[in-house]
């Protein structure tokens, strides 16, 4: 074994089928308990494994050297997604704008055969000579026609690629699924969901594949934005609200420009003051870290348990190497 080689990157070579995701120290996917052993733990997020859960006992396998032989073993899921990871060659399908600086790209496998995962998963996208990344499905998983939601980035080679150079028929591959923000298909509490931009795909997965199933437990779905024209796919969610007498579906403004119709204020807030108790519900959180973070710190106050908080953190490359620098 390399000196320098992570126990995910072992187990991973050994075929040894380990849960994981972004593999960079930011998702928490490989979260795992060390019951022997020592490990040098190389810089991560604190999103992914903070304090407390070290003093535990619990490590990140994707950050782990180990400094001698080791027991570990990952920690169990309530629901298991099983999903072959493969890498699929795709063509852009369709190209929509929904903002200013937002497009909805829709993608077909070339052999037209089905990505399968599970709502709220994501999966890793490489576009002609630029470097992969993650960007989260939106579309349930029955459909075979994949949809992405994608924002560009200020300085983003990949995202300014896609908004202003991107053409239907253009190739792409798509490697995955990755991802731990999965729907709990047995839990029978309310949902609470929150997506903050184009947070909003995954949560549009998870919402609208609990409803296909005929879920009858309430939903809240809160859409945070910072004004009115970052706003998108309103229409479709409030159609669905209304369809659906156990979804709510919530758009809330934090810088808003103008007076408008719409709530105001932080999204993570907005949910705080709705509820007094969110002991028994599961959330699942989609958006920027910050947001992701304080929404997490926020819900436990009102009861909710860590591991009924369901999100994925998804780092731009500056935000990854600054957590590199400064941990």
């Amino acid at each position: 074994m390399d000196p320098d080689q992570t126990i995910l990157d072992a187990a991973l070579r050994a075929n040894v089928d380990y849960p994981c995701g972004c593999q960079s120290g930011n998702c928490g996917a490989c979260k795992s308990r060390l019951y022997t052993g020592k490990v040098e733990l190389t810089p991560y997020s604190t999103f992914a494994l903070d304090q407390s859960e070290r003093d535990q006992g619990l490590v990140l396998a994707c950050r782990s050297i180990p400094l001698s032989d080791c027991e570990i073993n990952p920690l169990e899921q309530d629901e298991v997604a099983a999903h072959p990871n493969r890498t699929m060659s795709c063509k852009i399908a369709s190209i929509k704008k929904a903002t200013h600086d937002i497009r909805l790209i829709g993608i077909d496998v070339a052999d037209g055969e089905r990505f399968s995962f599970s709502a709220g998963q994501y999966a890793s996208l490489t576009f002609t000579g630029l470097p992969p990344r993650d960007f989260s499905m939106a579309n349930n998983p029955d459909q075979s026609r994949l949809e992405f939601h994608v924002r560009h980035v200020a300085g983003g080679t990949v995202s300014g690629h896609i908004l202003n150079e991107l053409k239907v028929g253009d190739t792409v591959s798509v490697r995955g699924p990755y991802g731990m923000s999965y729907l709990r298909e047995r839990h029978r509490g309310p949902i609470i969901a929150v997506a903050g931009s184009t947070g909003l795909a995954p949560i549009k997965s998870i919402v609208g594949t609990a409803l296909q199933a005929g879920t009858k437990q309430s939903i809240y779905l809160y859409f945070g934005v910072r004004d009115e024209r970052d706003l998108y796919l309103v229409d479709h969610l409030e159609k669905m609200a209304t369809n659906f007498e156990n979804l709510t579906f919530m758009p809330v403004l934090s810088e808003p420009s103008n007076v408008i119709k719409y709530r105001t204020g932080l999204v993570t807030d907005a949910v705080f003051s709705d509820f007094d108790d969110l002991d028994g519900c599961k959330a699942y959180i989609a958006g920027p870290p910050v947001m992701v973070e304080h929404a997490v710190e926020k819900f436990q106050l009102l009861g909710i348990r860590r591991e009924d908080c369901h999100a994925d953190a998804f780092y731009t490359e500056a935000e990854k190497a600054e957590i590199n620098q400064s941990e």
